[in-house]
């Protein structure tokens, strides 16, 4: 039976979506076997300090990226999140699947939503863009630095270390804990990261082979949505150092929404901006939208 290799990451979520992939991937291709590589990351490594000081969320993909170059694998599944604006030359993301829930969640054991946080109660999370938003909907609230996996975050919150944190939702559907979720956060309170709940399928671009194959799980409609945002991103230079928020999405009368933020990294200086049009025709007027409302944050 022909394989494929595929590498991730070792953290369960990472495991989980990967292999949630992997099994659709062979499922559409039944004469096809797929092999696990797993990486530990930069990112993985060092814990005990905040992305923007170590390098950004680059870190997550960095390893990874080295290992589809040198041929050790196929293709790799990332959280499209974590990918920077720029994949390295030789690689390419061949597949964007079907989004997962794009959202934010609040988790707090003792508190049903945020507006029912104590005084000056502690939420944990290492987002500088959800410790932006947070302070926008409560000014009060103490934001403390949180690293780590979903287990790690979820055991410092119930063993009472902080008073809630905040997470995507997307992981906690895919690690089959949603219900650990109190609060479904509306993008008018926290608006997601750039691809949040998307994956970002990477192989080789000289692989015709492999993009074949991973054209199968491919959605059209995700891919413009995802392309709008990373085209927001990259106008604005962002990395972990930028509170940046961006969501497309397809409204129920057939057009595009898509909504940014940008903020200095202290909080200050907060801009946003929206803008409807038609549907896009394809990822380069997608992008092109994007790129107009990252200039327009900027101008602001």
């Amino acid at each position: 039976m022909p394989h494929v290799v595929y590498a991730t990451r070792r953290s369960p979520l990472a495991l989980a979506q990967s292999r949630a992939f992997a099994a659709a991937l062979t499922a559409h291709h039944q004469d096809l076997e797929a092999k696990e590589l797993t990486v530990t990351t930069t990112g993985d490594r060092i814990q005990d300090r905040p992305l923007a000081d170590i390098g950004g969320k680059g870190l997550f993909v960095k390893e990874i990226e080295e290992a589809l170059l040198r041929g050790e694998a196929d293709f790799a599944v990332h959280s499209i999140k974590d990918v920077p604006a720029e994949v390295p030359q030789g690689l390419l993301l061949a597949c964007i699947p079907v989004r997962e829930d794009p959202r934010d969640v609040l988790v707090a054991p003792r508190y049903a939503t945020v507006q029912a946080l104590p005084q000056h109660g502690s939420v944990g999370t290492s987002s500088l863009r959800r410790a932006v938003c947070l302070h926008l909907a409560r000014p009060d609230l103490a934001v403390a630095p949180l690293r780590g996996n979903v287990d790690t975050r979820l055991r410092k919150v119930d063993s009472g270390g902080c008073d809630a944190i905040v997470l995507a939702r997307a992981g906690l559907l895919r690690l089959g804990l949603a219900a650990r979720a109190t609060e479904v956060l509306s993008p008018e309170v926290v608006l997601p990261a750039v691809g949040q709940g998307a994956l970002g399928i990477e192989c080789r671009s000289d692989d015709s082979r492999m993009r074949a194959l991973l054209q199968a799980l491919h959605d059209d409609a995700t891919w413009v949505c995802v392309a709008a945002e990373r085209a927001v991103m990259r106008a604005l230079g962002g990395d972990c150092r930028t509170p940046l928020g961006a969501l497309g999405e397809r409204m129920s009368d057939g057009t595009f929404r898509l909504r940014a933020f940008v903020a200095a990294a202290d909080g200050s200086s907060y801009r946003a901006a929206e803008r409807v049009a038609p549907w896009p025709a394809s990822v380069e007027e997608a992008e092109q939208l994007g790129q107009k409302l990252g200039d327009q944050l900027l101008r602001a």
